[in-house]
């Protein structure tokens, strides 16, 4: 990915950093700022799925889920909002299951994604006098690797939707796109579906 975009001659780097470790985390954020010189966007698109019944699920799960889904993108935010300009903006990518958990065994991922509400509204209040922006894009059933729409399970997952399909990443990415926009100066602490009226 960096080639491809160095070779539309643009700037770009690739850090690689596990988001259950907090010191990787403020490190990648302070690499970027010393590679680019400032930073405008920060988006949280990092997580972790971990599903099954309440009684199987343990200690392990719980900790690794709120370190990768809930802690992250808080001290992420953190480390970004001591570089971000007034103007900047924070996006973070949730997931449809937090309005909707339609099928058993989504509770601790659910919780952990419903925690991002809470989070968007209040860095909102807390980043909103310096301009910068805070929201929440709540993806639906998405054609990725981790969850490819020819899956076996995508046929009933897509039927949970309004329209009856997985969404292409692009279209995920639109939205991003807008809210870290010019255009979207307007637009925080807002919770975004793009989820096919999944949660309809």
């Amino acid at each position: 990915m960096v080639e491809r975009i160095e070779g539309l001659g643009r700037r770009a780097l690739a850090v690689r950093a596990d988001s259950a470790d907090s010191a990787a985390l403020n490190a990648a954020v302070e690499r970027t700022v010393e590679a680019f010189g400032r930073l405008d966007v920060l988006v949280n698109n990092a997580g972790v799925f971990l599903v099954g019944p309440l009684e199987q699920l343990g200690r392990a799960e719980i900790d690794a889920t709120l370190a990768v889904n809930v802690r992250a993108p808080y001290e992420l935010a953190q480390a970004a909002s001591r570089h971000l300009a007034d103007g900047g903006r924070i996006i973070g990518i949730g997931s449809n299951v937090a309005e909707r958990a339609p099928l058993p065994g989504l509770a601790l991922y659910s919780m952990s994604k419903t925690a991002l509400i809470g989070l968007t509204k209040g860095l909102t209040r807390e980043l909103g006098p310096r301009g910068i922006t805070v929201n929440l894009i709540h993806p639906g059933p998405t054609d990725t690797d981790a969850n490819p729409a020819d899956g076996p399970n995508a046929a009933a997952i897509a039927g949970l939707t309004a329209l009856g399909r997985y969404a292409d990443p692009a279209e995920i990415a639109a939205t991003v796109a807008h809210v870290a926009s010019p255009d979207a100066r307007y637009v925080t602490g807002a919770v975004i579906s793009v989820d096919g009226g999944f949660s309809a």
